[in-house]
């Protein structure tokens, strides 16, 4: 057992998975734990994130309750500062439930939720890909598409809580066959996380391919996969090109299960001078430092 005089518990809630790590004070990680995110009802997620951190104590020998470990959760939405439930969740069971009270009645103590876009991004720009740049976007590209928007080390919040949402704003410059776009769990059409997300991947493509499969199939020359990586990456340049022309950052990490995808890095640089208002594009896009934990890195920072 590894004990030490305080531990951050960090959890990443994704749509496929659940990881919990323990983060000691000397930047060591004692406990490191994954499971799969249960199908519905809503109580299943609550029990499964309780069960991580109380494996987490026992590892650590530490306890929330006690004051001897603090506990952060990366969501997928965030909370509303108006009714202080779920909103604007991907993982539509969340909605509308105050899962940071019930997560603390679960686990018998305090417990601080951030958006994931935003954990990633704090977390790839405190010690990772933008270690030392003044302006930090980190997405991530999987089940969904988020953002998070950091300068000077501080996340951008803003008052409605939702700084970084591009994943819900239009497929920018739209062609004819992009209008009106597929439907969006938000009620809207055409919404940018439906073109860019693995699953929105994958359904453009049609063929029944996971996105990293397409990916792959691209690389090795498949004529149908390389049509559909051609259109995903020009609609990636587009979509990241407005947020650019508003944040202007340094740096763009990219996370999620895509940030995998090579051809991102290669060619979305090639792609921005076509949508970006600028005669240069000097943005730099990297993969993250931390690979697919930063998120959960970034939850655990969530408590000073």
């Amino acid at each position: 057992m590894h004990t030490a005089s305080h531990i951050r518990i960090g959890v990443d809630l994704g749509g496929t998975k659940i990881e919990a790590v323990a983060l000691a004070r000397d930047g060591t990680i004692p406990f490191r734990q994954r499971v799969p995110t249960p199908p519905d009802p809503y109580e299943n997620t609550v029990k499964a994130i309780a069960g991580l951190v109380k494996a987490a104590e026992q590892a650590t020998g530490t306890s929330v309750a006690a004051g001897t470990a603090s506990v952060g959760v990366g969501i997928p939405g965030t909370i509303s500062p108006a009714t202080g439930l779920i909103k604007n969740a991907n993982s539509v069971r969340l909605i509308g439930h105050a899962l940071d009270k019930d997560l603390a009645a679960a686990i018998g103590g305090p417990v601080r939720l951030g958006n994931d876009a935003d954990c990633f991004a704090l977390s790839e720009a405190s010690d990772g890909a933008g270690a030392g740049m003044k302006s930090v976007w980190g997405i991530i590209l999987g089940t969904g598409c988020g953002s998070g928007l950091v300068r000077d080390g501080k996340v951008i919040q803003g008052p409605n809580s939702i700084a970084g949402e591009w994943g819900h704003n239009s497929l920018p410059w739209p062609r004819d066959d992009e209008r009106p776009g597929p439907k969006c769990y938000c009620g809207k059409f055409g919404c940018t996380e439906q073109f860019l997300s693995g699953p929105g991947l994958s359904a453009d493509d049609g063929r029944g391919k996971s996105a990293t499969d397409i990916a792959a199939a691209a690389k090795d020359g498949d004529g149908e996969s390389v049509a559909t990586m051609t259109r995903w990456l020009d609609r990636l340049a587009r979509a990241s090109a407005t947020v650019i022309n508003i944040f202007d950052p340094d740096v763009i990490v990219v996370g999620g299960g895509l940030s995998k995808i090579a051809q991102i890095y290669d060619e979305l640089p090639k792609l921005w001078p076509l949508y970006v208002f600028s005669d240069t594009v000097v943005t730099k896009i990297v993969p993250p430092r931390h690979g697919d934990s930063s998120g959960v890195r970034g939850a655990a920072w969530m408590w000073p």
